[in-house]
């Protein structure tokens, strides 16, 4: 009634409570300087309302992004008896939008020692610099087992990149796809990277999630999907037409 949220970030569970961050802006019902809200759960049926956790800086405004467990205190942020939650988010530099630069979104993260109570950003933000493309957004984040590193998927203007790091705080890319593949009405946003097993099978394919604004096949808004193989480095697509999650 009296503030705008969007896309949901970060979710995470951790010692029986399921996290869910969101866009956020508390000030007015339109689209202002992005923070981070906060919900929480024990069912994810019902949800208790928390204080905002992450709100702009110096940096920019908080965009989009994931958050992770680091069990293995691959950080260095918390400890192994009481390994930290690390949030990896895009910085959106609006004096930097303002000015037309093209570097203006970088990526940042933050940690929390006590389950998402409190949150306390990298003192070295960002963590992932801008190369030089006005859409550089939305970092999804996950521990790849086979390669022993955090594989972060990135929105990039009209494809995703791939980036790995051993700790979350150092990263080099890795590859690219989609720059001739899928639907190009629109910026590629908020990207999403899994492995499924093939039902009734002992095959595993991995699902590469993307959503595309505007270009949806009814106007506005939609999310893509594809479907392939990701060996830590590079996601090779089975196929390179769209398939829609929600024709």
């Amino acid at each position: 009634k009296d503030s705008w949220m969007n896309d949901p970030n970060g979710m995470v569970y951790h010692q029986g409570i399921y996290h869910l961050f969101f866009q956020y802006y508390p000030e007015d019902i339109v689209w202002g300087p992005m923070h981070w809200g906060h919900a929480t759960s024990k069912d994810l049926i019902h949800w208790d309302h928390e204080p905002i956790k992450l709100f702009p800086d110096e940096n920019g405004y908080i965009f989009s992004g994931s958050a992770v467990v680091d069990d293995k205190n691959t950080s260095g942020l918390g400890s192994l008896e009481n390994p930290p939650l690390v949030a990896i988010f895009t910085y959106h530099d609006p004096k930097g939008e303002k000015e037309k630069r093209i570097d203006f979104q970088t990526q940042g993260i933050a940690f929390s020692l006590d389950n998402g109570k409190s949150w306390t950003k990298y003192k070295n933000n960002p963590v992932l610099m801008n190369p030089g493309i006005v859409d550089f957004r939305d970092p999804k984040v996950f521990w790849h087992t086979e390669t022993g590193k955090w594989i972060m998927a990135l929105a990039v203007k009209d494809h995703a990149e791939f980036y790995a790091s051993p700790d979350l705080i150092n990263w080099s890319k890795l590859s690219d796809f989609g720059k001739t593949s899928g639907a190009h009405g629109g910026v590629w946003e908020c990207p999403d990277l899994f492995p499924l097993k093939v039902e009734g099978t002992s095959i595993q394919k991995w699902i590469l999630l993307i959503s595309i604004n505007p270009g949806g096949p009814n106007g506005g808004s939609a999310t893509q999907y594809f479907v392939g193989d990701f060996d830590g480095k590079t996601f090779v697509a089975d196929h390179s037409d769209s398939k829609w999650m929600d024709y």
